[in-house]
């Protein structure tokens, strides 16, 4: 009997092909949730998830899982230590979707200075207002304060640097981008930052870090750019800091997201001036999308090939 491979995801045609090449059943179900992946998951090997998240319940319903592949680089939709007590290996696909996030970052920067959501906003109402929007400062000669300089940051500083912007880094590994200069305390940046972009993955150490103290260290009319979990910042501490601070905020992902595609969507960040928010699409443009999904497939075939997790995280 052929091993089954659960796509909770939708990969491309040909990506499909390769997995069924391998010999591989594929079960392809783009539109299961969290909730429905303990009743689909019976008789499958490989799990293969973008956003969807896999609780302990989906690893105490499975009776074949070896490994789940998320689709991407962060797994914090993935209950990680259930899948280690369940003996199954959780891959990700590093670094593949590195490019699209700090594309979007970048369009949130100039976003946030030309204020562009508002402009087509106003445009559609019927409204014409040349004279406000014509007051943007322009991003060449502002601070960026890059939090976390990985494949993203590094991918971001580039693009930055591209635009004539000062960009300073803080990780905790060596930075090693031309141009970036490493800071170690954020009071000797973040006083004078126009932007801070957030560039890092959610574990204990990071989440709730971009709290009340981290953005009173933001000098007023700064913004904050977030790309990366939604959980690294305290919502209300970013909410309070935008209506008593004057700080601006760019998020592609926000407190209570929804976890479906589409539908309706209520956020106490709707009603704030100041604050784009995107639908999470940081990594969705179809070069990335490919990318991962190659990767997936390279994942899939290691495994199936040689028993080799590649990029395991747990």
């Amino acid at each position: 009997m052929a091993d089954k491979i659960l796509l909770a995801d939708k990969l491309p045609d040909s990506i499909i092909d390769g997995l069924k090449a391998l010999g591989l059943e594929v079960d392809s179900q783009p539109t299961l949730g969290e909730n429905d992946l303990p009743g689909a998951i019976k008789g499958a090997k490989y799990l293969v998830v973008r956003s969807t998240k896999v609780n302990a319940k989906t690893f105490d319903a499975a009776d074949a899982l070896k490994m789940v592949v998320r689709a991407g680089a962060g797994y914090n939709t993935i209950d990680v230590d259930a899948a280690a007590k369940a003996g199954v290996a959780v891959c990700n696909t590093p670094g593949k979707n590195s490019i699209a996030v700090a594309e979007l970052a970048m369009g949130l920067i100039v976003s946030l200075d030309r204020r562009l959501p508002d402009n087509v906003a106003d445009f559609r109402k019927g409204v014409w207002n040349k004279a406000g929007y014509s007051k943007a400062e322009g991003v060449y000669g502002k601070t960026l304060a890059l939090v976390g300089v990985g494949n993203i940051g590094k991918e971001v500083a580039k693009r930055a640097l591209a635009f004539g912007m000062k960009v300073y880094g803080k990780d905790v590994v060596p930075i090693d981008v031309e141009g970036v200069e490493a800071f170690a305390d954020y009071d000797a940046v973040l006083p004078n930052a126009d932007y801070v972009s957030i560039h890092l993955p959610s574990n204990a150490e990071t989440r709730g870090m971009i709290d009340k103290a981290f953005l009173a260290r933001m000098k007023e009319g700064a913004a904050l750019i977030n790309t990366s979990r939604a959980e690294l910042v305290d919502q209300a501490a970013l909410i309070d800091a935008v209506k008593n601070r004057g700080l601006r905020a760019a998020l592609d992902v926000f407190e209570d997201e929804p976890e479906q595609k589409t539908g309706e969507v209520t956020s106490d960040l709707q009603a704030l001036e100041g604050v784009y928010v995107t639908h999470h699409i940081g990594a969705s443009t179809a070069q990335a999308q490919f990318a991962v999904a190659e990767e997936t497939l390279h994942v899939v075939k290691t495994f199936q090939e040689t028993g080799e997790p590649l990029h395991k995280v747990n």
